[in-house]
């Protein structure tokens, strides 16, 4: 029998039930019909982060970023080729800190661009500057198997 995977729709929100061995074959949405997973990174909120956190199965790695920030704009497409690369097996998100500093308060961000990997609903580790694809992927990669 094929275990069952939560994923948080990057649209609605909504919690869906996917099988594991169906991941890779563009499932969508049960409630409003979206791809579940776009190969772009997801921006967060407040009011979304911690549902994308705690009810995923799958880690979700979060970049904290503001738009005023060199490093930032630098590494953005990097993250996004990574997400391209990575999804289904990892949610790729994005939380601009200018907008929402409670979050960027909430984990302690006192650099950006700060990557953050969450597994569970909890977070497993964090690296801070701007890195190439193959380093967040690699930097990823050891972190998930780990």
């Amino acid at each position: 029998m094929t275990e069952s995977l939560h994923i948080v729709c990057p649209d609605c929100t909504s919690v869906n039930r996917i099988p594991s061995d169906k991941l890779s074959k563009h499932p969508k949405c049960g409630k409003c019909h979206v791809l579940l997973f776009t190969a772009h990174p997801v921006e967060l909120t407040e009011k979304t982060f911690q549902k994308h956190i705690s009810r995923n199965d799958i880690p979700l790695l979060v970049d904290f970023w503001a738009p005023w920030c060199g490093p930032c704009k630098m590494m953005a497409p990097a993250f996004e080729q990574a997400a391209a690369q990575m999804e289904p097996k990892i949610r790729f998100a994005k939380v601009n800190t200018e907008i929402e500093q409670a979050l960027g308060s909430q984990f302690g961000i006192r650099s950006i661009p700060t990557l953050a990997l969450f597994k569970n609903g909890q977070e497993v580790n964090r690296q801070s500057g701007a890195m190439g694809v193959q380093d967040i992927i690699s930097w990823t990669q050891s972190q998930i198997s780990a």
